[in-house]
């Protein structure tokens, strides 16, 4: 649920007085006004919006917000958060960017190529998951990558999904150019598989998930073969989050607090994936598949140390290869390290002069520490 609200402003008028003293009173009453507007404005943000949309590792948003979960925390916080799902994942990204939302979950590629690209200085607060299986690549008519070689394939271009084919087809000895990709929304893959005309797809779970129940559907290639390079992230405005740390702080205790309730196999944990699986359109049974083949980090330190492991900047570099390859990092982008990238450890990749894109452990170690 959203809600709404609006900031009423007003304007002060003069007239013009012939009196010394009524000139002096009203020049210290607009003093007064203007100190007092001026504190008003810097007055700290309370009020946030976070964007989500369908998948696996990101459903814990939704039972977070329906069980009261995330308003617990803004509330320990003297903040508001409200959490609003968008039916298209692309455009929950564009409309962050845009300034619609204060953050939004997002994959590492999608923060560097979307957001970044588009100047919007961005940090990843929390890192959710990686993909060990929950991207794949489907065919109807191939039964290897090899066999993919001049055909059409569908997918969300320059997301995720590319990078996924792009990974498999080198695997397979193929490049870019031996198939011609068809820009589809996540949220018609599944319905436009099922036509006749469409042979290919490269999706994300729960879509994956449906595509591969499709008559004669095949499995060529998924990230388990990639594990670690394709994550799943929520990522937040830098200088919101600089101007409100709160915020970072009330969405990691809410995200963990839902972690350690939906870890366990307890009567609670089961109702949480449950809600989980409905609220994504699915089965219990089929959304504990889609778990199975996401690696989620159940614990803060878990994530804290894949954060601070000197594997993401590796991962990140080979991202923005394949994003500058592409002509993802924008116009003005000369090479593939047009964008600057900062890390927990210190570290830095791409242009220190144009950071757009920062990974930050602060949150998730404190959650780790039970500092939150």
């Amino acid at each position: 649920m959203t809600h709404s609200f609006t900031q009423c402003t007003s304007a002060a008028g003069s007239s013009k007085l012939t009196s010394p003293k009524l000139s002096t009173r009203l020049s210290l009453a607009l003093l007064a006004l203007a100190v007092a507007s001026s504190t008003a404005f810097a007055a700290p943000k309370t009020h946030f919006k976070v964007a989500w949309t369908i998948y696996a590792g990101w459903m814990p948003w939704d039972y977070g917000a329906r069980k009261g979960i995330v308003k617990k925390w803004g509330d320990k916080y003297g903040i508001k958060i409200d959490v609003v799902q968008l039916n298209d994942y692309v455009e929950s990204i564009n409309q962050y960017s845009a300034g619609s939302f204060d953050g939004c979950v997002m994959t590492n590629m999608d923060a560097l190529t979307i957001p970044a690209a588009g100047g919007v200085d961005s940090t990843a607060v929390i890192i959710g998951d990686y993909s060990n299986g929950n991207d794949g690549i489907v065919s109807k008519s191939a039964k290897s990558m090899k066999e993919l070689k001049g055909q059409k394939i569908n997918l969300v271009e320059y997301s995720v999904s590319h990078y996924l084919l792009e990974r498999g087809l080198a695997s397979a000895g193929l490049n870019a150019k031996a198939v011609k990709t068809i820009n589809t929304s996540d949220a018609d893959i599944v319905s436009a598989f099922n036509s006749p005309s469409m042979k290919n797809v490269v999706t994300w779970n729960p879509q994956l998930g449906e595509v591969k129940k499709a008559p004669n559907a095949t499995l060529l290639f998924d990230s388990s073969k990639i594990p670690g390079e394709i994550i799943d992230m929520m990522v937040v405005n830098t200088q919101t989050l600089k101007d409100n740390p709160k915020l970072g702080k009330a969405l990691s205790g809410a995200w963990y607090e839902i972690m350690g309730i939906m870890a366990k196999n307890d009567a609670k944990g089961v109702e949480a994936r449950t809600l989980m699986a409905k609220a994504s359109g699915t089965s219990l049974k089929e959304y504990q598949s889609q778990l199975a083949t996401t690696k989620m980090f159940y614990t803060a330190a878990e994530a804290q140390k894949f954060t601070e492991d000197p594997k993401l900047i590796a991962t990140m570099g080979e991202v923005s290869k394949f994003s500058f390859s592409h002509g993802l990092l924008g116009s003005k982008a000369k090479s593939d390290g047009f964008i600057g990238m900062t890390f927990p450890t210190g570290k830095t990749l791409g242009n220190t002069k144009n950071t757009k894109l920062r990974f930050t452990s602060e949150y998730m170690k404190q959650a780790a520490e039970g500092k939150l």
